[in-house]
């Protein structure tokens, strides 16, 4: 759509530069259809440039999110919506699925790269944060890349470090998980600082590469493993919200923001994230064709998207084990993949079908 307005109706970028455009955005962390918006921002008018495209491309997802996530705190307990919710879950699953599936043909350009991927999922499984998984993922990419030593030796001892590293955290997280620790895990639940909430999504916005729907790996390892704030229904909910709106899904924090802490939590939330988009445009602009030709960045960022969908498929699994429990939620599910899978229907519309088939079933078995 971008390029159909900015190259085709308004001319106001060649295509050569446009694509151009396409490439650098892809080499700094954060959404990358927002960065494209906020690039061309400032190409066009400079800092105020960046601003009025920035703001007014992140703004109506926001304000949309914002009145969704208002209506499910008031009313998403309702015993007459919950089926429809029961519905959107496993379709959620599924969407997932299918940018896993679809990315990790992209990403996976080699068995090396594939390695690393099912390394970090393994990892992540096991208990490693998020943030950790992929920079080591992105690390070994480097190392791999530098050609020392035997380049597939290499990689499976890069691996085995990786998921090792996940299994050292679980056994950490299992010494301090204690019944106190706990108690002050739900506490802090109930009443959730402000600048932490604030903090936690900065510093996703600040390393997050590839799709948005990478942002769930970091929810659901942050927010509902680690700290309890969210359970893995309302992610699943906030996901699928993410769906409904237009804009980047990165607006899901909005949702989560204002689940969490009301509307205090949705400002502070979408601003913390969306800002490093504005900081790096602004900074690395100068910098970004020599990071494009850089070898070293390249293998980063090879296997720091490889390293993203192996953190979406360990959601996946988690997601699954936990709501695809019984015939009704298997089936949506298995419907939702095969309508997106064979027919190519836009994700929305899978969680409209989801939902509706959630009511439908309920009704069958009453």
């Amino acid at each position: 759509m971008m390029e159909a307005e900015v190259v085709g109706r308004k001319k106001w970028l060649t295509r050569e530069r446009f694509l151009d455009l396409v490439g650098a955005v892809n080499l700094i962390p954060g959404p990358n259809s927002t960065q494209l918006g906020i690039l061309i921002g400032y190409i066009r008018a400079g800092v105020l440039g960046i601003i009025v495209s920035g703001v007014l491309f992140i703004l109506p997802a926001v304000i949309i999110t914002g009145v969704f996530a208002w209506a499910y705190v008031r009313f998403g307990t309702l015993p007459d919506v919950s089926p429809f919710l029961s519905g959107i879950k496993p379709a959620v699953i599924s969407i997932i699925l299918l940018a896993v599936i679809k990315m990790g043909r992209t990403a996976a350009k080699n068995m090396q790269l594939t390695i690393i991927g099912v390394a970090v999922a393994a990892a992540s499984l096991l208990g490693a944060n998020a943030i950790v998984a992929l920079l080591l993922g992105g690390v070994a990419g480097i190392i791999i890349s530098s050609g020392r030593g035997n380049g597939n030796i290499t990689t499976l001892m890069l691996s085995v470090l990786i998921v090792l590293s996940g299994w050292l955290m679980k056994i950490a997280d299992g010494c301090a998980s204690t019944a106190s620790a706990a108690a002050a895990r739900g506490a802090a639940a109930a009443n959730v600082s402000l600048w932490k909430l604030g903090w936690f999504f900065l510093k996703i916005g600040s390393i997050l590469y590839g799709s948005g729907y990478v942002l769930a790996a970091f929810i659901e390892n942050g927010l509902v493993r680690d700290s309890g704030w969210l359970t893995q229904r309302q992610l699943l909910d906030a996901i699928a919200i993410g769906q409904f709106t237009p804009g980047p899904v990165l607006s899901t924090a909005t949702f989560v923001g204002y689940v969490i802490s009301g509307v205090p939590g949705a400002v502070i939330s979408t601003i913390a994230i969306f800002l490093p988009s504005f900081v790096f445009v602004l900074i690395l602009n100068p910098l970004l064709p020599r990071l494009m030709a850089s070898k070293t960045m390249s293998a980063f960022l090879g296997a720091v998207n490889v390293s993203a969908v192996g953190l979406m498929a360990a959601v996946v699994i988690e997601l699954a084990v936990s709501t695809l429990t019984d015939w009704r939620t298997i089936i949506i599910a298995a419907a939702a993949a095969v309508a997106g899978a064979r027919f190519n229907i836009n994700a929305a519309w899978l969680i409209v079908g989801g939902a509706a088939s959630g009511w439908l079933l309920r009704q069958l078995a009453v």
